[in-house]
């Protein structure tokens, strides 16, 4: 028997989408945003980045090919919500272990399904990324909507997702030891570095510098999260201190970070981005590079006249800037998602670029 239109989605403005529940039924109030990418649920859900997010997936169906265990981006998922046309219980796949619905309801991630995700997709489109109300289908509208406009969505966002505990994880061939800054990593950014021999030390978003060089590393990473980069002027803090003493690679996140602590501006875009197939153009070699990205804000071109950084990337689609680096400190940095996970892998050489600034600092020192 079909399940009842038992949850609703609640806009400012007093409409509502009607759908069904899958995962936890829970009352949130979240950003709406969309994702367009047709596989990668599961990685999707799992990145910290999303945190506090109801994300509209563009592709029709959703949960066909269930969840894996090894598939995961960090251990406890962030995302507020996942809004889908048709989900699928009943998952066909030999690396399956459970539904997806399964692993939302244990982690507390809401679902709605049987909604017009295209027509959510045009309103975020023309309208903006907007706070909506995840809330029962009977629940009055005005009383919904009061909620919803005393609510707003939390500026601690990389603290929630972030770690407390330094943690390594070493590479089996060993080459060098790489400090990196969590600012909410994806799980494959890890993976990346150990497969090129880096062993990874994972410190807090807020460590100092201090801290950072106590580690003696031979690169610092700054990884991806959710939010507004001025929400975490310690970590700006940080790599501003760290700027020439050691090779800095940065993705997501952690690009518009190194751009704030060089002293240029970031903006939010309207929409975001967010997806597996993204144009980007490598500005030194002509190459058409298609990316994975998520992402809310991007650097101020005009803020970078004064700023000792060069563009090295652009996006096809609306010409923001997805690369930046300094020569003189051996710093550089993309806004998208060279590992991929979901998505392409035609930026997984960025991984193999930090390796050789690291090889220089080495022969060098």
């Amino acid at each position: 028997m079909l399940k009842a239109r038992d949850r609703k989605i609640v806009f400012e403005d007093g409409s509502e989408v009607f759908g069904r529940s899958f995962g936890a039924v829970e009352d949130k109030v979240c950003e709406l945003v969309f994702n367009t990418s047709p596989v990668g649920y599961q990685e999707l859900i799992s990145d910290p980045s999303y945190a506090s997010q109801a994300v509209v997936a563009t592709y029709p169906l959703i949960g066909n090919y269930g969840i894996a265990e090894d598939d995961f981006e960090s251990k406890v998922p962030a995302i507020g919500a996942l809004l889908v046309r048709e989900y699928n219980d009943l998952p066909s796949n030999f690396r399956s272990v459970e539904p997806l619905g399964e692993t939302m309801r244990r982690f507390g991630v809401a679902g709605i399904s049987e909604i017009d995700t295209r027509q959510l997709a045009r309103r975020i489109r023309d309208f903006g990324s907007c706070n909506v109300l995840l809330t029962s289908a009977d629940a009055p509208t005005k009383d919904a909507v009061e909620k919803l406009k005393a609510s707003e969505i939390p500026r601690d966002l990389v603290a929630r997702v972030s770690r407390s505990e330094a943690t390594t994880s070493f590479a089996r061939n060993h080459r060098f030891h790489v400090v990196a800054i969590d600012c909410g990593i994806k799980g494959n950014i890890v993976k990346s570095l150990n497969a090129r021999g880096c062993s990874v030390t994972l410190l807090p978003w807020n460590a100092t510098p201090e801290r950072v060089l106590s580690q003696s590393p031979d690169g610092v990473f700054i990884s991806n999260g959710p939010g507004d980069p001025t929400d975490v002027p310690e970590t700006i803090e940080t790599i501003r201190a760290l700027l020439g003493k050691v090779p800095i690679f940065g993705i997501c996140l952690g690009h518009q970070i190194i751009s704030l602590a060089y002293g240029a501006k970031t903006y939010k875009l309207k929409f975001g981005h967010r997806g597996a197939n993204h144009p980007v153009r490598d500005l030194q070699t002509g190459k058409l590079e298609i990316t994975s990205q998520n992402h809310s804000y991007a650097v101020d071109a005009k803020s970078l006249e004064n700023v000792p950084l060069e563009i090295t990337c652009l996006n096809l689609l609306d010409e923001t800037i997805e690369g930046l680096r300094c020569e003189r400190d051996r710093v550089f940095s993309v806004q998208f998602h060279p590992e991929g996970s979901p998505g392409p892998n035609d930026g997984s050489y960025l991984f193999d670029k930090f390796v050789s600034l690291m090889e220089g600092g080495k022969t060098n020192a």
